[in-house]
């Protein structure tokens, strides 16, 4: 009696359908992205720096308490609102060039703001300080500085457009793209130099 063979089971078809369903999942599944803010951390001063002295009036605050409510300049304030009261605050341009915090900047010349001198002097001088709670929702706070770094955006694009014919993002990418053009380094340097972004973060605060 001839011996039977054990039948083979063909795997081929199972690593396929394996691979298959492999792709489906990749392609299918979301993955969560973290948001956040892109900071440049500053350096730690020598021991022997001495701040500036700074005017409240070119002090910008904005305050975020654990409720999520925004304050700013101590007044209650929707954040669709705070892009433009920010923007009020840099282009005021209400100096006069006299030495008194450091090395004269001189009248702001490109500012298109009231020129209060209740507000800041110039865009170099202007610093908006965000200072949020502990039982601050970190959405929030993204939402605060996202809005801030947008009214920055808006006058460097207004500038460019002015000085060079070109928005602002445009101008960077083109000098990204050729890095070697000192040409269009200047450029970008020039507009950044006028509306420089200084944003200070303070110690969130801890409420009962």
């Amino acid at each position: 009696m001839a011996r039977r063979e054990n039948p083979e089971i063909n795997a081929g078809s199972m690593a396929d359908i394996a691979f298959l369903l492999l792709i489906f999942f990749l392609v299918t599944t979301t993955m969560n992205v973290d948001s956040g803010v892109s900071k440049k951390l500053s350096e730690k001063p020598p021991e022997d720096y001495v701040p500036p002295v700074i005017k409240e009036k070119n002090i910008f605050e904005v305050n975020i308490n654990r409720n999520n409510e925004l304050l700013v300049e101590g007044v209650r304030m929707d954040i669709d609102e705070l892009k433009d009261a920010a923007i009020a605050f840099i282009d005021n341009g209400g100096g006069d060039g006299k030495i008194d915090e450091g090395e004269p900047t001189g009248p702001c010349n490109y500012c298109k703001g009231e020129q209060s001198i209740k507000s800041s002097d110039h865009p170099n001088k202007a610093i908006i300080s965000v200072q949020s709670d502990r039982g601050t929702e970190y959405g929030t706070y993204l939402k605060v500085q996202n809005e801030l770094i947008r009214a920055y955006s808006d006058l460097r694009n207004i500038l460019s457009k002015e000085r060079y014919g070109i928005p602002f993002p445009e101008l960077e990418d083109s000098y990204k793209d050729d890095r070697a053009n000192l040409e269009l380094k200047k450029k970008v340097e020039d507009i950044k130099t006028s509306y420089p972004e200084i944003i200070s973060d303070s110690e969130p605060t801890s409420s009962n």
